[in-house]
């Protein structure tokens, strides 16, 4: 499962910087570059939830029950 989140991690990173490139700063919310910005907030938003639960894992390791 461990690796499996750094999977998406990277998935995810590789998705956002491929959309980057598609960006158009002239016209940024018209054409492709709408659904552009669209991928980088969708991968954006992915990477924040596993680095959430990355810490998430963390922090119920440390724990003492």
């Amino acid at each position: 499962m461990k690796i499996f989140r750094y999977i998406i991690i990277v998935v995810a990173l590789a998705l956002l910087i491929y959309n980057a490139t598609k960006l158009n700063f002239e016209s940024l919310f018209e054409g492709d570059s709408k659904v552009a910005v669209i991928c980088i907030l969708a991968s954006a938003c992915a990477i924040l939830l596993m680095v959430i639960l990355n810490i998430s894992y963390r922090i119920k390791g440390n724990r003492k029950v």
